[in-house]
Protein backbone atom coordinates (compact mmCIF):
# COMPACT_ATOMS: atom_id res chain seq x y z
CA UNK A 1 0.00 0.00 0.00
CA UNK A 2 2.81 2.43 0.90
CA UNK A 3 6.43 2.61 -0.12
CA UNK A 4 8.72 4.43 2.25
CA UNK A 5 12.37 5.36 1.77
CA UNK A 6 14.07 4.18 4.94
CA UNK A 7 17.34 5.84 3.89
CA UNK A 8 15.73 9.24 3.36
CA UNK A 9 16.48 12.15 5.66
CA UNK A 10 12.74 12.82 5.79
CA UNK A 11 11.36 11.21 8.96
CA UNK A 12 9.30 8.08 8.31
CA UNK A 13 6.17 9.53 9.89
CA UNK A 14 6.39 12.56 7.56
CA UNK A 15 6.78 10.27 4.54
CA UNK A 16 3.74 8.34 5.69
CA UNK A 17 1.74 11.55 6.17
CA UNK A 18 2.66 12.65 2.62
CA UNK A 19 1.75 9.26 1.11
CA UNK A 20 -1.63 9.14 2.81
CA UNK A 21 -2.39 12.77 1.91
CA UNK A 22 -1.44 11.98 -1.68
CA UNK A 23 -3.81 9.00 -1.71
CA UNK A 24 -6.63 11.12 -0.27
CA UNK A 25 -6.03 13.95 -2.77
CA UNK A 26 -5.97 11.45 -5.67
CA UNK A 27 -9.13 9.88 -4.23
CA UNK A 28 -7.47 6.48 -3.97
CA UNK A 29 -8.74 6.65 -0.39
CA UNK A 30 -12.39 7.70 -0.45
CA UNK A 31 -14.37 9.77 2.02
CA UNK A 32 -15.16 7.86 5.22
CA UNK A 33 -12.97 4.94 4.11
CA UNK A 34 -11.25 3.23 7.00
CA UNK A 35 -7.45 3.39 7.06
CA UNK A 36 -5.47 0.28 7.96
CA UNK A 37 -5.16 -0.18 11.71
CA UNK A 38 -1.96 0.97 13.39
CA UNK A 39 -1.04 -2.64 14.14
CA UNK A 40 -1.70 -3.87 10.57
CA UNK A 41 0.22 -1.04 8.93
CA UNK A 42 3.04 -1.42 11.44
CA UNK A 43 3.41 -5.10 10.50
CA UNK A 44 3.07 -4.39 6.78
CA UNK A 45 5.74 -1.67 6.78
CA UNK A 46 7.88 -3.18 9.55
CA UNK A 47 7.99 0.08 11.47
CA UNK A 48 7.17 1.00 15.04
CA UNK A 49 3.43 1.37 15.79
CA UNK A 50 4.19 4.69 17.52
CA UNK A 51 5.40 6.04 14.17
CA UNK A 52 2.12 5.08 12.52
CA UNK A 53 0.17 6.60 15.40
CA UNK A 54 2.19 9.83 15.11
CA UNK A 55 1.43 10.02 11.38
CA UNK A 56 -2.28 9.40 11.97
CA UNK A 57 -2.33 12.05 14.70
CA UNK A 58 -0.69 14.56 12.33
CA UNK A 59 -3.21 13.74 9.58
CA UNK A 60 -6.04 14.26 12.06
CA UNK A 61 -4.61 17.64 13.12
CA UNK A 62 -4.36 18.65 9.46
CA UNK A 63 -7.99 17.62 8.91
CA UNK A 64 -7.42 14.75 6.48
CA UNK A 65 -8.68 11.97 8.73
CA UNK A 66 -10.81 11.51 11.82
CA UNK A 67 -10.74 8.79 14.42
CA UNK A 68 -13.47 6.93 16.21
CA UNK A 69 -12.15 5.56 19.51
CA UNK A 70 -12.09 1.79 19.45
CA UNK A 71 -12.99 1.59 15.75
CA UNK A 72 -10.17 3.19 13.79
CA UNK A 73 -9.19 6.08 11.55
CA UNK A 74 -11.22 7.25 8.57
CA UNK A 75 -10.79 9.68 5.67
CA UNK A 76 -12.47 12.96 6.48
CA UNK A 77 -15.17 14.04 3.99
CA UNK A 78 -14.14 17.10 2.02
CA UNK A 79 -16.30 20.13 2.66
CA UNK A 80 -15.08 22.57 0.06
CA UNK A 81 -16.99 25.57 1.41
CA UNK A 82 -15.41 25.09 4.86
CA UNK A 83 -11.92 25.04 3.39
CA UNK A 84 -11.93 28.71 2.36
CA UNK A 85 -9.60 29.76 5.17
CA UNK A 86 -7.19 26.93 4.41
CA UNK A 87 -7.27 27.74 0.68
CA UNK A 88 -6.49 31.39 1.40
CA UNK A 89 -3.49 30.32 3.51
CA UNK A 90 -2.32 28.04 0.70
CA UNK A 91 -2.65 30.88 -1.81
CA UNK A 92 -0.34 33.02 0.32
CA UNK A 93 2.17 30.15 0.57
CA UNK A 94 2.00 29.54 -3.19
CA UNK A 95 2.55 33.24 -3.91
CA UNK A 96 5.63 33.24 -1.66
CA UNK A 97 7.03 30.12 -3.34
CA UNK A 98 6.37 31.42 -6.86
CA UNK A 99 7.96 34.76 -6.01
CA UNK A 100 11.03 32.99 -4.67
CA UNK A 101 11.22 30.67 -7.70
CA UNK A 102 10.98 33.63 -10.10
CA UNK A 103 13.61 35.52 -8.10
CA UNK A 104 15.91 32.50 -8.43
CA UNK A 105 15.42 32.50 -12.19
CA UNK A 106 12.56 30.14 -12.99
CA UNK A 107 10.57 31.18 -16.03
CA UNK A 108 6.78 31.47 -16.04
CA UNK A 109 6.63 28.61 -18.56
CA UNK A 110 8.48 26.30 -16.16
CA UNK A 111 6.04 27.14 -13.40
CA UNK A 112 3.06 26.56 -15.68
CA UNK A 113 4.49 23.20 -16.78
CA UNK A 114 4.81 22.20 -13.12
CA UNK A 115 1.15 23.09 -12.58
CA UNK A 116 0.20 21.07 -15.68
CA UNK A 117 2.26 18.14 -14.42
CA UNK A 118 0.51 18.23 -11.04
CA UNK A 119 -2.90 18.52 -12.66
CA UNK A 120 -2.18 15.52 -14.89
CA UNK A 121 -0.89 13.49 -11.95
CA UNK A 122 -4.10 14.15 -10.03
CA UNK A 123 -5.97 12.59 -12.92
CA UNK A 124 -4.26 9.28 -12.33
CA UNK A 125 -0.56 9.72 -12.92
CA UNK A 126 2.26 9.86 -10.43
CA UNK A 127 2.00 12.77 -8.00
CA UNK A 128 5.57 13.08 -6.70
CA UNK A 129 8.88 12.12 -8.25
Amino acid sequence: MFELDLRSRVPIYEQLVQKIKEMIIKEVLKENEQLPSVRTLSKELSINPNTIQKAYRELEIQGYIYSIPGKGNYVFPIKKDKNVEKINKLKLEIKKLISEAMYLGMAKDELVSIIDEIENSLKGGKFYD
